[in-house]
């Protein structure tokens, strides 16, 4: 695959659209919406990308929620590639991951750099650049296809909660939740307010410039400018943190994500938590 910019982990909505009958290529639309699990597959029934297949949020992005894990826990590795497999992902595919606000792609995107498969890019600006451009949309759903994607688990993108708790002085933790949320102000998600003790505050949506376009990589840098290279980051149950961690990786970073994050944090009730504004 060759696109505007070969080292850069989104493509257009206009490369798409010229690509769209690319066989080496998966289109994948992520949108979900965590007040309503049913919303992400309606809003693809009533048009998609053509080609695109629906990749759900809580069905094949997250796992068997139990005690600790969060409230989006990683998926078993055998089931994820049995969905994979069944839209055609192979070595040679490369994966086109699009939503309506970039965490649903991003989460998709870790998840499938975390098994394994590197070859995955994310549509800037997602259905909404691509509605603006007036492009088409179909409610045609492609056929399933045979793949032959095995997992092989990249433990290096990972943070576990036990790294968190003996985070080294030298790396930087970041909360990518709202700041109300973070300051522990208001929560309407989880049970306990408040966000890591030592975690500084860089919401997601700051990644995003007013166009609806992830920043490029010098305003990235700009942006994450007062951290250091040894970074890990955290939202509320992992998801929106891959929109940072997809940032940090297109600055040049080598991020590692706290799956679990907020809502497996705060269910050890012995684990410390802060409140106020970050420093």
């Amino acid at each position: 695959m060759s696109s505007e910019s070969d080292d850069s982990l989104f493509v257009s909505c206009k490369w798409l659209r010229e690509h769209l009958n690319d066989r080496s290529l998966i289109i994948a639309d992520c949108r979900y919406n965590l007040a309503d699990f049913e919303l992400g597959r309606k809003e693809y029934l009533e048009g998609h990308i053509p080609g695109a297949y629906q990749i759900d949020m809580e069905k094949d992005l997250t796992g068997r929620i139990t005690l600790h894990g969060g409230r989006h826990p990683l998926p078993d590795q055998d089931i994820f590639a049995k969905r994979m497999n069944s839209i055609g992902l192979n070595p040679e595919i490369t994966v086109i991951a699009y939503d309506s606000d970039g965490s649903g792609a991003a989460r998709f995107w870790w998840l499938l750099n975390y098994f394994g498969h590197s070859k995955v890019r994310i549509m800037n600006g997602g259905i909404v650049e691509w509605k603006s451009l007036g492009f088409e949309l179909t409610t045609e759903i492609p056929p399933f296809r045979s793949g032959s994607f095995s997992p092989v688990v990249n433990k290096t993108v990972l943070a576990s909660v036990e790294d968190v708790k003996s985070i080294k002085p030298t790396t930087t933790l970041i909360d990518s939740r709202t700041k109300v949320r973070y300051a522990g102000i208001s929560e309407p998600i989880d049970k306990i307010a408040g966000h890591i003790p030592g975690a500084v505050n860089y919401q997601y949506t700051d990644t995003v410039s007013e166009t609806g376009l992830f920043r490029n990589r010098k305003e990235l840098l700009r942006m994450f400018r007062d951290i250091g290279r040894d970074v890990i980051v955290y939202c509320g149950s992992g998801v929106t943190a891959c929109v940072n961690f997809v940032a940090l990786t297109e600055a040049g970073f080598k991020p590692k994500l706290y799956a679990g994050s907020w809502s497996d944090w705060i269910s050890y009730k012995e684990n410390p938590i802060s409140t106020g504004v970050s420093p």
